[in-house]
């Protein structure tokens, strides 16, 4: 409604034209000296950004800890205090003995099960703490040091492979438990949460381009974006590089987090793809070659995605200073993502790339073509 209204109440009408361009003849400058040696440029980057990526094959799925807290938190000083005092303080798995047809369990039963429980490496005891009229609820208190190490996780199976008696069902829970069933539920269903999301960008990008190669660039685009994104995290919160200068202690990484980045930076990462190929898809259609194409387009969208990166770096940035580890996890992943991704990846690596596929850019088999005239979207 406002049209060309929207700059009517500035001090100086001519602001957001001077502004826009400067914007033009910087990004214009940048995207000639990038055109000029494309394969170098591709080539250094790719490589600087797969080096980032590299700590990512240490990555492991963990959950929030105390020491996720403030350093000053009563709370995690108390919890650090009893691990320290006392080591095996109600920890340990929670078994559940179920009997047939609603009765509970017989004492024989429940006798042969605690006694092959206590058996399992790093269970130092066996208690009853609960018995209803159909189950009998079993502790396995873990051994001192146990509890937080991979060998909790490994008594978890074990348990849940013991033979118990004819008759009885066994089922095992506890924090542990509850933890690992939790990441094991996330690890299975994010490969059908990327294949969805990468099948839907290409398709869709494909009705707004025509092309073959622009989505799937686009789509490895973002891909090199995340995996160098979470190679920094994996190597500062995890492996503990860098660690004490944000005040966290490293630990494995929540996965719920993980999720999360990985779908908002997808999802920029190809928002800011579409802005960049729209004006070069103008260009080559009124006529541009490509390298014309690209200039035009990355002088002219330049300005408004690292703006709107830097607006999302100033307010995903409020998240390190949080005292809570996993935010601050959540706003240096996000910072790191949208400097990668919104500069090297989307100003540079993109033009590279764009000047050396050439033609092929544009290119799609006569049926995609005929498709495309049919139900394509307009850009």
């Amino acid at each position: 409604m406002l049209g060309h209204r929207i700059n009517a109440w500035t001090w100086d009408r001519e602001t957001s034209t001077r502004a826009e361009a400067r914007a033009r003849r910087f990004w214009g400058g940048v995207v000639r000296k990038v055109v000029r040696r494309p394969a170098l440029i591709a080539v250094v980057i790719i490589g600087g950004l797969l080096v980032l990526a590299s700590p990512v094959v240490e990555a492991r799925f963990g959950e929030i800890e105390y020491t996720a807290l403030p350093e000053d938190s009563q709370a995690r000083a108390a919890t650090q205090t009893l691990l320290d005092e006392f080591p095996s303080t109600g920890n340990g798995a929670t078994l559940v003995l179920r009997g047939e047809n609603g009765q509970a369990p017989d004492s024989t039963a429940v006798r042969t099960v605690s006694t092959e429980v206590a058996k399992v490496d790093g269970i130092s005891q066996t208690v009853i703490v609960g018995q209803e009229s159909d189950v009998v609820v079993l502790q396995g208190l873990y051994a001192q040091g146990v509890d937080g190490t991979a060998r909790a996780s490994a008594i978890t199976g074990e348990l849940r492979a013991l033979d118990v008696p004819d008759g009885t069902d066994l089922l095992v829970g506890g924090g542990r438990a509850l933890v690992d069933d939790a990441n094991q539920a996330v690890s299975d269903s994010l490969p059908w949460m990327i294949t969805i999301m990468v099948l839907s960008t290409l398709v869709l990008l494909f009705l707004a381009f025509g092309s073959v190669a622009l989505p799937i660039k686009a789509v490895l685009m973002a891909a090199l974006s995340l995996a160098a994104t979470f190679g920094v995290l994996t190597w500062v919160f995890q492996l503990g590089h860098g660690a004490s200068w944000l005040h966290v202690v490293p630990a494995a990484m929540e996965p719920t987090f993980v999720v999360l980045i990985l779908a908002v930076v997808f999802g920029l990462s190809t928002d800011y793809e579409v802005f960049l190929m729209s004006r070069m898809m103008e260009a080559r259609a009124a006529g541009a070659s490509t390298v014309e194409a690209v200039e035009y387009g990355i002088s002219r969208t330049g300005r408004v995605v690292t703006a709107a990166a830097l607006l999302l770096i100033v307010v995903t940035g409020a998240f390190t200073v949080s005292g809570l580890s996993i935010m601050r996890f959540l706003g240096v992943g996000m910072i790191v993502a949208l400097i990668i991704d919104a500069t090297i990846v989307r100003m540079l690596l993109v033009p590279s790339l764009v000047k050396l596929m050439g033609e092929a850019n544009w290119w799609a088999p006569a049926w995609m073509k005929r498709v495309h005239a049919k139900v394509g979207l307009g850009h």
